[in-house]
């Protein structure tokens, strides 16, 4: 890799701006293990390893930037979540995370179900060979032909997201001959401890039917009512990137509720109840996330122990696991362009993508990791900024980190934890190209997403 002189930002000695950042780290060769796909490691001369790749090898064959997926930790992430909830309990990977076919192909193979949110990934599932019946489709504004197509392809639930879709839903599956396995969408009032964009319990938002003022209620027993439809249990989802768990129990109390109340008003027990997902990684040092077997243990104890005070059957529990599985599999791997340091601030990193393979540092705040992966370093750290390519002063990608002030032009950075929304947000702002997907197992690279090229732009462009 080339490296070239340039002056250093601030270094850890310095008065340091205010930002989002911990003290440097005595060893920036250091890796943090908590954010990393477990097979990442560091060889002899300081480069990052994957699978047993190297990075050096990756970035010349497959080009920067890139999604790079460690197979083997994706699959033991998802056997771990199958085997901690046991055969008493269903597992729906949430496509909206990434969502490929070599994916789907993983899931069917480690015995999980899919969660999709819309024709599309309804469409990538089916093609890879995933049955239907374990097929979730959730969305809070499902086209007339998104429906009939799960219908017709025999899903196992469809997710009620409002009193229309109950209506349309029953609709189409009737004039189809079937009846349909579906679940409320209930809003709680679980004011979940996360961003406002990507919390979903609290009334005013749009997603599910409020269980205030009756409305659960009464959409539970239009659903009852109609020939199309076979109620099969309640559904939650009270936000994403959740460490503390008190909002799921507040959530299970409030559904278990509803339940008693359906028992009490219909004479009928629902069968099923999905808590959804949302259960946080670490992005940085500084976050705890659980275990699966931890989360596992706390939700069936804390639905049975509501569901025994209010006298009822403990219902089939459902979860719906996406970024906690696919997150830490995969680092984002970019090449350093410019080294811009600005005298009693930071110095500015500016890489090969951006805000159009990573839009959630934009979006929500987000934090992340980065760290120098095609060398070793013994120079002191510099505070930086790390920003992409595009036309916009808010194009960052890790906001406050330290990298090794002889950053330099030509070397490999990766931010880790990036496995989750990235590709599936990822956008062509400025036409700019979306990155690959490559995998990595056992000392082979596969690419599973091709990057886009100038020609796939083109093609779109009719006029």
């Amino acid at each position: 890799m080339s490296r070239s002189a340039h002056p250093a930002g601030p270094r850890h000695a310095d008065v340091l701006p205010e930002g989002h950042y911990s003290a440097p780290p005595a060893d920036l060769n250091t890796l943090d293990a908590k954010v990393w796909a477990q097979t990442v490691t560091r060889n002899a001369d300081g480069v990052l390893t994957v699978g047993g790749v190297d990075v050096v090898s990756l970035a010349e064959q497959h080009g920067t930037p890139a999604y790079i997926l460690d197979e083997a930790d994706f699959r033991g992430r998802a056997r771990a979540w199958r085997t901690a909830f046991g055969n008493d309990a269903d597992v729906f990977y949430a496509g909206k995370a990434f969502l490929s076919r070599a994916v789907v192909r993983w899931l069917h193979e480690e015995g999980l179900n899919l969660d999709v949110c819309s024709g599309g990934e309804l469409a990538t599932a089916l093609s890879a060979g995933m049955p239907a019946d374990r097929i979730a489709f959730h969305g809070n504004n499902k086209s007339t032909e998104e429906i009939r197509r799960a219908v017709e392809s025999g899903v196992g639930r469809i997710v009620l997201d409002s009193f229309q879709e109950i209506v349309r839903v029953a609709h189409i599956a009737q004039s189809l001959g079937r009846r349909q396995r579906v679940q409320i969408r209930v809003t709680v009032g679980v004011e979940a401890h996360t961003h406002e964009f990507i919390a979903t319990a609290h009334e005013d938002q749009k997603f599910g039917i409020p269980l205030a003022g009756g409305q659960a209620a009464e959409a539970v027993r239009r659903a009852l009512q109609l020939d199309g439809l076979e109620l099969i249990g309640i559904h939650s989802h009270i936000g994403s990137q959740i460490f503390d768990m008190s909002g799921f129990e507040v959530a299970a109390h409030r559904v278990v509720g509803l339940l008693k109340v359906i028992r009490d008003e219909h004479g009928v027990e629902l069968p099923e109840i999905d808590l959804g997902g949302g259960l946080g990684i670490a992005y940085t040092s500084d976050d705890d996330p659980r275990e699966p077997h931890e989360i596992a243990k706390a939700l069936t104890e804390i639905v049975t122990r509501e569901c025994e005070a209010a006298r009822l059957r403990t219902p089939r529990i459902s979860v719906e696991p996406g970024r906690a599985i696919v997150g830490p599999t995969a680092f984002t791997l970019y090449e350093v362009g410019t080294v811009k340091p600005l005298d009693g601030l930071r110095t500015y990193v500016s890489v090969d993508g951006g805000m159009s393979d990573n839009i959630r540092t934009a979006l929500y705040d987000a934090e992340y990791s980065v760290a120098l992966v095609s060398r070793a370093s013994d120079a002191e750290p510099m505070l930086a900024r790390v920003v992409g390519k595009h036309c916009e002063s808010g194009d960052i990608v890790v906001k406050d980190a330290f990298l090794p002030s002889d950053l330099a032009p030509g070397d490999l950075v990766a931010v880790p934890a990036t496995g989750a929304y990235c590709r599936s947000m990822a956008s062509n702002y400025n036409h700019v190209l979306r990155p690959p997907v490559v995998v990595v197992r056992e000392g082979e690279a596969r690419v599973v997403v091709r990057r886009e090229t100038e020609e796939d732009l083109l093609r779109l462009d009719v006029g």
